[in-house]
């Protein structure tokens, strides 16, 4: 599984991947204005960093305004993935898109059947919102689980990426059912870190060496 932050601030993202474990950012015009930054020069500032998949979120709501986006978006670096919603723009949009060699990463999918179309579509991705789902009192592993499946069945190319990940353990359910990306906030991927047990072994271990340390020789 590959791991991709959903954030745009660059200290998380120079701090995760500092550690050499991530392998792509996704974006949104909501994460670029929370951080009050320029929305192209963002996207070209977290390329440099990662050097992977980068999605960059189209804002038109025609598909004629959304491929000139998107172009304008895939010149701005060479690791930048296109996002388009998936609606019936969007779909017309990613069409046009992939036949220009542009990868689409298709976002806010909430259902297996949007998914299906996603994947005829030719989408490099296909995002499904998992924790928005659950907000909602539907299962969202329940939705990746069928997606996973169609896609197996069919063999399809596009890859599923679970998207809205609140918690470790969406990750881990995300990772067993085989999804190919998961993308989360610094907070979550910070937190997959953590157990307390081997807290407090670390500190019995550091204890202990205290003991015998003058003893080493």
């Amino acid at each position: 599984m590959k791991f991709f932050l959903d954030t745009a601030n660059l200290d998380e993202i120079r701090k995760a991947a500092s550690l050499g474990l991530v392998d792509g950012v996704t974006t949104n015009p909501s994460l670029i204005a929370k951080e009050g930054a320029k929305f192209y020069q963002r996207i070209v500032e977290i390329c440099e960093i990662v050097k992977g998949p980068v999605s960059a979120e189209v804002t038109s709501l025609e598909a004629d305004g959304m491929c000139r986006q998107g172009r304008d978006l895939a010149k701005l670096h060479s690791c930048v993935v296109v996002k388009t919603p998936t609606t019936k723009e969007g779909l017309k949009a990613t069409r046009c898109l992939v036949a220009d060699g542009i990868k689409v990463n298709m976002t806010l999918c909430f259902s297996p059947a949007q998914a299906l179309l996603v994947a005829k579509a030719g989408a490099t991705y296909v995002s499904p919102f998992l924790g928005r789902l659950d907000d909602v009192s539907h299962v969202g592993m329940d939705l990746l689980r069928d997606i996973i499946t169609i896609y197996h069945q069919y063999g399809f190319k596009t890859q599923v990426l679970a998207a809205s990940l609140r918690h470790p353990l969406h990750v881990v359910e995300a990772a067993k059912l085989g999804a190919d990306v998961a993308t989360m906030p610094f907070k979550v991927f910070e937190q997959l870190f953590n157990h307390p047990l081997t807290d407090r072994g670390q500190d019995q271990f550091l204890k202990d060496w205290e003991k015998v340390k003058d003893q080493v020789l």
